[in-house]
């Protein structure tokens, strides 16, 4: 992979970015923070040699003089609400969030359980806390938010919401997901301040868009497609333009709900702060690129896969038209076409000449792997085999697995499932492997090559299953399925 992106220097220009913004105050700032803290996979696709865990690497600069203030809505709690990406629920999240803020000495001041009316599941999530030493804090719906300001500024407003005392001059405001509160909470918390005598700031950082790149840059546009199904637009920011006469980009919901939010701070703070919804924010992201080309080139790739992606969720029925629509869009606004995920040509002229599934995946020096499905092996693990035997230079009429071995499994398979496809698949051949290579100086050798699968681009002639696709993520393999069913 080419570096684009000098992730040091962008470090160093967003650390100062912040702590200029905090001297704008009385030494103390709330920042809204949005986005994944540890592993932004997005950003790292879309920006070559932007590390996954930029963002908590950024926040370890501020240790000595930050806090963490965490929220989660209470229905989402009722609802269990799942992270589509990870397959855990938001409350499981925000507990897996603190427990990886502490192994790493961050202090985490709280926890704000925003919209409660009493939900089921609460008082658990409370418990939780507890045994972490992590106080929670109750916030009720304020009837009339966010437009009612003279009952938000009251004390049937705000001022019903219970003060989260804080030490440090930075203080981050995050979520496990959105709508989670943490405008709500950040809003709160300056209007106690300000009460309390302390001229405390606010802003806020999230990685995109990027405010200085421009409307149709490829990253831009790959943020609209990762956000297609939420309905986010990137548009020029108006208030931006009126006062500064400088295009600068933002989003639909950001600058919608400018107006409201403006009022807000100005009542709170006494004064006219922020001109614009890109006045708000500190992102720094345009200071890190060093190869505007390879950024571009990135851009148009992800948006590929998001369109592969959304295609497969409509093949699955789990998306409207419109969503389908919107990427098509997106895809037309960048001149682009299927065909130009390279690996997508290879992988069905493969699938076509075999007549059966096939995966390929393409190595660090361009070269093509393929795999197709047989009795014994799934297409993803075929291409599994062949790509370790490849990285690790062994020859391919030796076996990585005994024939023996595979048939042992295959006949248990047989008498334990239901399905009429018995093939290993992709989890079940790393197991396999795994087991092997105490006794196979070859498996282990080959074993040894799996790092080198992070960040290689796959393409499967089919929709492979959830379990398959869970592992390729978790091999860091960036895979993208033709929306249609297996055979």
């Amino acid at each position: 992979m080419k570096v684009a992106f000098d992730h040091e220097k962008y470090l160093t220009i967003q650390k100062e970015k912040i702590e200029e913004r905090i001297n704008m105050f009385d030494n103390k700032l709330y920042l809204e923070f949005g986005g994944k803290l540890f592993d932004d996979l997005h950003a790292s696709r879309v920006l070559p040699g932007f590390k996954p865990d930029a963002k908590i690497q950024m926040l370890r600069k501020f240790k000595d003089d930050l806090e963490v203030i965490f929220c989660i809505n209470a229905n989402d709690i009722e609802k269990n609400k799942i992270r589509a990406d990870y397959g855990i629920s938001y409350e499981q999240d925000l507990l897996r969030l603190i427990e990886k803020m502490q192994e790493m000495d961050i202090l985490v001041n709280g926890v704000t359980i925003n919209m409660y009316a009493g939900q089921k599941g609460v008082d658990k999530l409370i418990k939780e806390l507890n045994k972490k030493q992590i106080k929670s804090y109750l916030f009720e719906p304020i009837e009339g938010y966010p437009n009612d300001t003279n009952t938000i500024f009251s004390e049937n407003g705000f001022g019903r919401n219970p003060y989260i005392p804080t030490t440090k001059k930075l203080v981050v405001v995050t979520a496990p997901g959105p709508n989670s509160g943490k405008l709500a909470t950040c809003l709160s918390q300056l209007y106690h301040e300000h009460k309390n005598g302390t001229k405390a700031g606010y802003a806020k950082y999230e990685t995109f868009p990027v405010w200085d790149i421009g409307l149709l840059h490829p990253v831009n546009i790959a943020y609209e497609a990762a956000t297609a199904d939420l309905g986010d637009i990137n548009m020029i920011d108006p208030f931006h333009l009126q006062n500064y006469n400088i295009e600068a980009v933002n989003y639909n919901r950001d600058i919608s709900t400018f107006p409201i939010l403006k009022n807000m701070l100005e009542q709170i703070m006494g004064e006219d702060i922020y001109h614009s919804p890109t006045d708000m924010g500190v992102n720094m992201i345009k200071q890190g690129i060093i190869d505007e080309e390879e950024v571009k080139k990135a851009g148009c790739q992800e948006v590929i896969r998001r369109y592969y992606s959304i295609m497969c969720h409509r093949k699955k029925g789990l998306y409207s038209p419109q969503i389908e629509n919107r990427i098509v869009e997106l895809m037309t606004k960048l001149n682009l076409k299927k065909e130009d995920r390279e690996i997508v040509e290879p992988t069905l002229a493969k699938a076509e000449k075999e007549r059966t599934n096939v995966v390929a995946i393409q190595l660090e020096n361009g070269k093509i792997i393929t795999g197709k499905e047989s009795k014994l092996l799934s297409a993803s693990s075929a291409m599994l085999i062949n790509t370790l035997k490849e990285l690790s230079n062994i020859p391919d009429e030796e076996y990585l697995l005994s024939p023996h071995v595979l048939e042992d499994i295959f006949k248990m398979k047989q008498k334990i499932s239901y399905r009429n496809n018995y093939c290993l698949n992709l989890q079940e051949v790393l197991i396999t492997l795994s087991i092997c290579t105490s006794n196979n100086k070859s498996v282990d050798k080959a074993m040894e090559q799996l790092g080198k699968l992070t960040g290689l681009e796959a393409h499967s002639s089919y929709i492979i299953t959830s379990e398959e696709n869970n592992v390729m993520k978790n091999l860091g393999i960036r895979l993208t399925c033709e929306p249609k069913f297996d055979n």
